[in-house]
């Protein structure tokens, strides 16, 4: 077993986020949104493409094949998790991933208004890439560091990831905003931009594959053929959560609020360019500016957690996650989209940290292997985007209106934000039982 709390191992841990975080903030937030509504939007079609032989809206198509990419991977997670729990071989999987993820970016600089085809499908792979290597960068947590550690370093991941993306968009903003001094057009330093992901997302990542443990194997617990042994494995998990009072109340909760947080973060873009006509570069600009106060965001809430509590802090963050959707209904300018932002930033990366330690405080500290759990952690996660997503690209073809379906995600963090209020009553329940019990 790893030494815990080792520092050159959590820092190469978190050189997996810096990686990846490239690809989030590039691909799936800033420029391919940006670049994608632009050259599907003409004077003949309006709004809509033709996929093949199906016309819709840009947008929606978009929503439609992200939640497709996430579909796939709440089918293949069981499987994956179940093979490197019973191989304890997790950094293969960790490594296919990215290098699937890095390739289907490299692919998007060949994607134009002549291929539309192309593009989306690539960009499905390349998400497929991302979540597949995420849930079992994730599974590393508890594996790395111990239980009053796990916030710090959860956080630790996340600033990573934020200052990593930052610089790299930094360098593709230079590009896009000033494309005449290197010769180039504004539509090729996008395409060069997709070029630059997928080179730096492989390239990073090599730091922690070459120190990250491989994972321990726990072939004793596998009695089933693999394939069939994940989902059973899976139902094993979640028959395990239903004997965990705080887990099983958590799960819903983070699955509800996971539909708001993770849609918003995926959609903002393509809602700024459509909805208020931002430019690139204006875009690019707001979404820095989101970056770093997400920085700060998620160490401030890791600090809030360790005088308040986890379930406090998730609870202010989902209330001002659902004032954001209110506000982003009612937005009209360019001033105002900045405001949103800026508050967007603020708990963006806070509520995923958090989140994530949430989970990983709430497991049992003494299994071998935590594949499995994180698998479900992250099948539920992937499912609250699939049901996001499909519920934003619906109600925005059913409305016409992408405003409509930012009220629809309001609901969804509602009921998160109610549920846990919920888990914190049994939370405080299971700390008496524990205290009387102590005595």
């Amino acid at each position: 077993m790893e030494e815990k709390n080792n520092g050159k191992t959590i820092r190469a841990w978190a050189m997996f986020d810096w990686a990846n975080s490239a690809y989030n903030l590039v691909i799936t937030t800033t420029v391919f949104p940006a670049y994608y509504v632009a050259i599907t939007t003409n004077a003949a079609n309006g709004n809509r493409v033709n996929f093949f032989g199906f016309s819709v809206i840009n947008t929606a198509l978009q929503d439609y094949a992200l939640a497709a990419a996430y579909l796939v991977m709440v089918l293949l997670l069981p499987i994956l998790s179940s093979i490197a729990d019973y191989r304890g071989n997790k950094k293969i999987f960790m490594q296919f991933f990215t290098i699937l993820g890095s390739l289907a970016c490299c692919s998007l600089f060949l994607f134009d208004e002549k291929n539309v085809e192309w593009g989306i499908v690539s960009f499905a792979i390349a998400a497929i890439g991302y979540a597949g290597g995420f849930v079992f960068y994730n599974s590393y947590l508890p594996e790395i560091a111990t239980l009053d550690m796990q916030d710090k370093v959860s956080a630790k991941g996340f600033t990573y990831g934020y200052i990593g993306s930052v610089l790299l968009q930094l360098v593709c903003f230079i590009f896009i905003l000033k494309p005449e001094l290197f010769g180039i057009t504004k539509a090729f330093a996008s395409q060069l931009s997709f070029l630059l992901v997928g080179i730096w997302w492989i390239g990073f990542a090599l730091i922690p594959f070459s120190i990250l443990p491989k994972g321990s194997p726990n072939a004793k617990s596998h009695h089933h053929n693999i394939i069939k042994g994940g989902f059973i494995e899976l139902g094993n998990v979640w028959a395990k959560i239903k004997g965990m009072p705080l887990l099983k109340r958590y799960l819903p909760a983070f699955f509800f609020y996971s539909m708001g947080v993770q849609t918003i973060m995926l959609v903002a873009t393509a809602f700024a360019a459509k909805e208020l006509h931002m430019d690139t570069p204006d875009l690019i600009q707001i979404i820095l500016v989101i970056q770093i106060v997400a920085i700060a965001g998620a160490t401030i809430m890791s600090r809030l957690s360790a005088k308040y509590g986890n379930v406090q802090v998730l609870i202010l963050v989902v209330l001002i996650w659902i004032g954001i959707c209110i506000a982003a209904y009612f937005t009209k300018t360019h001033t105002h989209f900045y405001i949103v932002a800026i508050f967007v930033g603020l708990v963006m990366g806070g509520i995923q940290s958090l989140s994530r330690s949430t989970y990983s405080k709430f497991l049992p500290q003494d299994i071998p292997d935590t594949a499995s759990f994180f698998s479900f952690y992250d099948v539920t996660e992937k499912l609250a985007i699939v049901g996001g997503l499909f519920s934003f690209g619906f109600i925005e073809e059913l409305t016409g209106s992408m405003r409509n379906s930012t009220l629809v995600l309001g609901v969804f963090f509602l009921i998160g934000l109610v549920l846990l209020f919920s888990l914190l009553t049994t939370e405080r329940k299971v700390q008496k039982k524990t205290e009387f019990s102590g005595r």
